[in-house]
């Protein structure tokens, strides 16, 4: 079980459980929060817009194997004049996070919402019909960046890059060509 609180774990064991996914999508003007609701709801220090029907969330999935598996985020009922403004503000790979929540038989949120997904946002998808348009934007998980290859090296050069002065590297060139003798002599005669 993920890390969640004593109160969130015995809801999540009740026989009627009533979740909310909570979304902070990150732009290039800053983060928008919203949540599955139809109104704004203030958690974690956040106000978070509450999208209801217009707002849609594919299933999160999780397996045993180790692979990264992906959500898509769609906002449906977008006036097709805010479309221009809406994707000049977006911006491949920036983060995502989503977290899962639950409500109280009263209709309190109960404290500390758990993560359930964390990744970074691919292409949108965009669907215009007459009047509106809906944006669906894939988001994909932290995992898929294993198999970008780090171009890093323990040289010297790559050191100064983020440690300016520092000489810790500074021999790794020359050597590359030495011999070692390892337990033995060059003019040993015993070769052990």
């Amino acid at each position: 079980m993920r890390d969640c609180t004593n109160d969130f774990a015995t809801a999540l064991a009740r026989p009627i459980i009533r979740p909310a996914f909570f979304c902070k999508l990150t732009f290039t003007s800053g983060p928008v929060y919203v949540w599955t609701g139809y109104q704004s709801i203030t958690w974690n220090g956040y106000t978070w817009i509450g999208l209801g029907a217009f707002g849609n969330l594919s299933g999160i999935e999780e397996g045993s194997n180790v692979e990264a598996r992906g959500v898509t985020l769609t906002l449906s009922g977008i006036n097709k004049n805010l479309l221009s403004s809406t994707l000049n503000d977006f911006q491949i790979g920036l983060p995502v996070i989503i977290y899962m929540g639950l409500f109280d038989d009263s209709g309190s949120l109960i404290d500390s919402p758990v993560c359930a997904f964390s990744g970074r946002t691919d292409q949108p998808t965009i669907d215009v019909s007459k009047d509106t348009c809906s944006i669906s934007i894939a988001c994909e998980n932290k995992l898929l960046m294993m198999n970008n290859s780090i171009q890093r090296r323990y040289t010297n050069e790559d050191q100064q890059i983020d440690y300016p002065g520092d000489r810790g590297l500074e021999y790794v060139n020359s050597i590359q060509q030495v011999t070692i003798y390892w337990g033995r002599s060059p003019n040993s005669k015993n070769n052990l």
